[in-house]
């Protein structure tokens, strides 16, 4: 049986976390393909919330 862990803050809230740390970390890296990776890595958490906000909206509207 599968715990269920009740999130104390919202998938964007928690994602937008993780883009902020993923791109001060990037920063803080030397250019080359370590900070590229966490580059591609905050745009996709980045594009993961868009997504789960336009899914979550009411309506559903076409993305922009």
């Amino acid at each position: 049986m599968r715990r269920r862990l009740k999130q104390a803050s919202t998938l964007n809230q928690r994602l937008s976390d993780h883009v902020e740390r993923l791109r001060k970390e990037a920063q803080a890296t030397p250019p080359g393909s370590a900070r590229e990776k966490l580059t591609r890595l905050a745009r996709q958490a980045e594009t993961a919330s868009r997504i789960e906000e336009w899914l979550s909206s009411p309506g559903l509207q076409a993305p922009r």
